[in-house]
């Protein structure tokens, strides 16, 4: 059976999904320079997204969504498991966002520039005027009721278990006032780890938890950090925790 489905991606899924990368990427970019990037810049990779998904034969199940309100700006905040962690919440979410990502991915072909210009935070912390300048960026994005979607831990897990979470998104949560949302991904290891460079069927839960209000100010930040990492750590499977 999986040599079937290595023989179905090499000669279907990976020509198809690298057609739709590229139409995604470059009609991003024409509706941003329009003017309509805050649209484009999650309707076009959200179906795009949904169909890696459905493509690679993987069910996404979301549950939570009764807690958090569409028309409210929040920061979310998620464990990093593997590549299919982007494809399911771009996918399945339903909740308009841009992601903060680093700095570098602004080099990938085509794609890169498209995060860009449709509004996506790139981070760069080479030095303390760069980091305002993505503070000001992320402001300017979020006074339009936008929400962010940030990985704490920096990268991907090598384990599938989560590793401590970095101050970013919490400063931002603080300074503007968002409540921060945990989001718990469990399954994405299991279909494409980051030691792995072609993912497997399977099946992606998220789980989004209660909004945690931000308030409290940064000497507050270890509380609110501590307490989405355990509500986000409570929903994965014992082998994960």
């Amino acid at each position: 059976m999986l040599i079937l489905y290595r023989i179905y991606q090499i000669l279907v899924m990976l020509p198809v999904l690298l057609a739709a990368t590229v139409v995604t990427a470059l009609i991003t970019i024409i509706f941003s320079m329009a003017g309509a990037g805050r649209w484009a810049g999650y309707f076009f990779p959200h179906w795009w997204a949904r169909l890696f998904c459905m493509m690679t034969l993987v069910r996404v199940t979301v549950k939570g969504r009764e807690n958090i309100d569409p028309h409210t700006s929040y920061v979310f905040v998620a464990n990093h498991q593997g590549a299919y962690d982007i494809f399911s919440i771009y996918g399945y979410l339903n909740h308009n966002f841009r992601w903060m990502m680093k700095r570098s991915l602004e080099k990938i072909p085509l794609v890169g520039y498209s995060c860009k210009i449709s509004g996506h935070i790139m981070v760069d912390n080479s030095s303390p005027s760069a980091t305002k300048r993505t503070m000001e960026k992320a402001e300017r994005q979020l006074q339009g009721g936008m929400s962010l979607v940030v990985f704490p831990e920096g990268a991907r897990s090598w384990d599938g278990k989560m590793r401590r979470f970095k101050r970013g998104a919490y400063m931002l949560a603080v300074e503007f006032g968002l409540p921060v949302v945990p989001i718990t991904i469990d399954g994405s290891f299991d279909i494409m780890p980051r030691f792995k460079k072609l993912p497997v069927w399977g099946h992606i839960t998220l789980t989004i938890h209660k909004p945690i209000e931000a308030i409290g100010g940064t000497h507050d930040l270890p509380s609110l950090m501590d307490s989405t990492y355990e509500a986000i750590h409570s929903s994965l499977p014992p082998k994960y925790q």
